[in-house]
């Protein structure tokens, strides 16, 4: 989001960013971006009418000409704060299996448009009885590291040799960091694990961890994952479901091979080579493909190789910006 936002001055928009904050919040309102505060709605009625008011609120001072939801909660949340005949844009990032139906029930009462972030996810929610959504695949917009490969591991207490996975998410159920920390006490050698994220199952997930020692380390919310993905040798998702994440992009951006589930749109970012997919909850094949990308050199690099390939070739940010810029100006 906050790429699209700073890019997309030169199609001619100037935007604002309602939200519960954040160090990303907190950039781009560095940067001079309008922010709004508005609080997590948490799936109750309460949460969504106080996030509406405050969505209502920010909608009043700001007066966009359009207004763009990430995701069904935040979709119900815009079309209560808009006025009666207007609906929003909604980005669908995907949900979990269980409740396709249902979101397909409330993107068709709320949206004016629904994008989805992937063709598996369009199609899901098709078959759910959505009408078939458009696609905009998620892009990369750069983001140089500020610091070298040696300085993080240095700051982290990690040696220049020893093989490094990082897995960039929010510490909740959706992830699966259980399934992530049974396959890393399958992985041998001296390897380290990163987990950049926080979130409800932190407590849990040290004390699941304490056996495994140094090897795994809680580094929680970090703004400076460019140069997380410098030190790191390779990354890991190991969630239930996903759109098009943004981490897998990321880090094949960043020449890191990806270890990642076969949910939402990963399968077909990885297909041409930039990492492995596992089936979801399968810590064997998880650790298997962990070993072969941490201690296989070559298998690596031809790895990295094809990430960087794909992600220049596929997920350029013009082109996401492009077909932003026509969809948004339709809707108008």
């Amino acid at each position: 989001m906050a790429g699209m936002v700073a890019r997309g001055e030169e199609y001619g928009w100037v935007s604002a960013v309602a939200g519960s904050g954040g160090f990303r919040a907190d950039a781009l309102a560095a940067a001079g971006t309008p922010t709004f505060p508005v609080p997590l709605a948490r799936r109750s009625k309460a949460g969504v009418l106080k996030a509406a008011w405050a969505t209502r609120r920010a909608i009043a001072r700001f007066r966009p000409d359009v207004v763009l939801a990430h995701n069904v909660g935040a979709s119900l949340v815009a079309r209560l704060a808009l006025a009666p005949g207007r609906r929003p844009v909604t980005v669908f990032h995907g949900v979990a299996e269980a409740d396709y139906a249902a979101a397909a029930r409330i993107l068709r009462r709320t949206s004016g448009r629904v994008v989805a972030v992937s063709a598996a996810t369009a199609d899901r929610l098709a078959a759910s009885g959505l009408e078939r959504p458009a696609v905009i695949r998620n892009a990369v917009f750069p983001r140089p590291p500020v610091f070298g490969r040696a300085e993080i591991r240095a700051s982290l207490g990690v040696p220049e040799r020893t093989p490094v996975a990082l897995c960039l998410a929010r510490l909740e159920p959706q992830k699966r960091h259980d399934v992530l920390l049974d396959a890393w006490a399958a992985v041998g050698g001296d390897a380290v694990l990163w987990l950049a994220g926080d979130g409800s199952l932190r407590p849990e997930l040290e004390r699941r961890a304490q056996e495994l020692g140094r090897r795994v380390e809680f580094l929680g919310t970090r703004p400076d994952v460019p140069d997380l993905l410098a030190a790191a040798d390779v990354t890991v998702l190991t969630s239930d479901w996903e759109g098009l994440p943004l981490a897998v992009l990321e880090s094949m951006a960043a020449g890191r091979p990806v270890v990642a589930t076969d949910v939402g749109g990963i399968a077909g970012v990885l297909a041409g080579g930039g990492g492995i997919v596992v089936p979801p909850a399968d810590p064997a094949a998880t650790a298997a493909a962990l070993t072969t990308l941490l201690f296989d050199p070559a298998a690596r690099e031809t790895a990295a190789r094809a990430g960087i390939r794909a992600v220049e070739r596929d997920y350029d940010p013009h082109t996401l910006m492009k077909s932003y810029d026509e969809l948004l100006r339709g809707a108008r």
